[in-house]
């Protein structure tokens, strides 16, 4: 998978050390610095939230020639990571931003900001960084207020972007306002105040955060509204959807939220741009931030980049390194509601058929439409993270249509394999496969083992 990023990139510091005395100047602590830290911020922190997840990036943004942006250049280019980050920059005239932060005994003290002010006259776009855009297969936009997403030229092709692949738009209080064709911006409290539709006190309570919601959408014109409300997670309003409705976090840790919504864009562009429904990438996404937070935040970005899920983050980059090997990509499907020895046993049997096994996995919402109000039992984000844990999946894609046809003919794989209940010949997906040299089989299957069977017993027994 190919993101682009679109945004402001700042120059982050952390100056941390004692602070036990105070200052026979002024009644203020000092600092006797330990350590200073230095990352990509603002866009760039988004660029290198996603490489780090095992997404390739191409980041667009504005750079000036001073020492600050070398120094950035050299962090972007960092080698800790599964993804890749290419900067493709516009000249910048300007003195690169830096946000330092101040910390005492692990406590924040101040933040001093240097060249952070909205600029009145905007970089120009270059020609490959519209180009970068036409080829990604999802967009964040990170503004911060610096005016990279100003630009008219960019602006259009951004627009235009919209209307083929998924756009998460993270907004600025001066910044320029999102474009109609994203398909969700994420605006926290300050930001819905700067466009004039307050929370109060930041959170407020849900019936007022959904009508700042409502106003936000409204003024932007855009189709979906992510208000984030810190600890309580985020409110999710779309018009043309259901009513609003708050998406609580998955755990609530006190710490250092630096980065907490930069997380959550760049997870919720992910799971859009690997087909999942908004409903459900946003409640990915707020997850995502919770631990990003609860984890230690930006701090663990010094930590060794963790290991794909499965071999791979990304079921899409997986079947792409697979097949330019040679090698056979194998998919299956279904709820997997309530894991048993049969699908098991299905799994493992699929998974020596070829080179690697992808599960196309059904949401909650695909779930409750073909099994009950009442299903699943086993909610999306478990029933995901099961799978991954059993040695013969090697990815899981997800995906909120009744049939699988759609994220099948995202991930083209080689071989679709379903129990021996099944006769290929009376599938839809087999003539889909047909269309790219595919094919459907069928391995054992094995009776008496089932969900509803387990789920009655389980009933039975309280």
């Amino acid at each position: 998978m190919r993101i682009a990023v679109v945004g402001d990139v700042l120059l982050d510091r952390d100056v941390s050390g004692s602070a036990d005395r105070l200052s026979p100047d002024a009644p203020v602590p000092v600092v006797s610095v330990q350590e200073i830290r230095a990352r990509a911020g603002g866009a760039g922190l988004v660029a290198t939230l996603l490489a780090r997840d095992g997404i390739d990036v191409v980041l667009v943004t504005a750079l000036g020639e001073d020492p600050r942006a070398a120094e950035l250049r050299e962090l972007l280019s960092g080698r800790d990571r599964v993804g890749t980050v290419e900067v493709i920059a516009s000249r910048s005239a300007l003195p690169t931003p830096v946000k330092t932060r101040v910390r005492g005994a692990g406590h924040p003290l101040l933040r001093v900001d240097e060249a952070c002010d909205p600029v009145s006259l905007p970089p120009v776009a270059t020609d490959e960084q519209l180009r970068a855009l036409e080829e990604a297969e999802a967009v964040v936009v990170a503004d911060y207020g610096r005016g990279v997403t100003a630009d008219p030229r960019l602006r259009e092709a951004l627009q235009r972007a919209g209307r083929r692949v998924p756009i998460v738009w993270d907004p600025h209080p001066k910044g320029a306002p999102p474009v109609g064709s994203i398909a969700v911006a994420t605006p926290n409290a300050s930001e819905a105040a700067a466009a004039g539709a307050s929370v109060d006190g930041g959170g407020g309570d849900v019936a007022e955060a959904a009508e700042a919601a409502r106003r936000l959408a409204g003024a932007w014109a855009v189709p979906a509204i992510l208000l984030t409300l810190g600890e309580r997670g985020a409110l999710l309003h779309e018009p043309r959807g259901t009513d609003a409705h708050v998406i609580a976090p998955a755990e609530v840790a006190s710490g250092d939220t630096c980065g907490a919504g930069d997380r959550l864009a760049a997870t919720l562009a992910v799971e859009l741009a690997r087909g999942s429904a908004l409903a459900s990438a946003a409640e990915a996404a707020v997850a995502a931030a919770g631990r990003f937070v609860a984890q230690g935040g930006v701090d663990t970005l010094d930590a060794p980049a963790p290991a794909p899920l499965g071999g791979d983050a990304d079921a899409l980059t997986l079947a792409r390194r697979v097949r330019a090997q040679g090698g056979t990509v194998v998919a299956t499907g279904g709820c997997f509601d309530l894991l048993h020895a049969g699908h098991a046993r299905t799994l493992a049997a699929a998974r020596r058929l070829g080179d690697c096994l992808v599960v196309c996995l059904n949401s909650d919402a695909s779930v409750r439409r073909l099994k009950g109000a009442e299903r699943p039992i086993i909610p999306e984000s478990d029933r995901h993270e099961l799978l991954l844990a059993l040695e013969c999946v090697d990815a899981v894609m997800v995906f909120d249509e009744d049939t699988p046809e759609a994220v099948l003919a995202r991930l083209r794989p080689d071989l679709w394999v379903k129990g021996g209940d099944y006769t290929p010949a009376a599938l839809p997906e087999t003539a889909l496969l047909q269309t790219w040299g595919g094919r459907t089989v069928t391995v054992p299957y094995h009776p008496a083992r089932s969900t509803t069977h387990l789920a009655g017993a389980l009933a039975r027994v309280g």
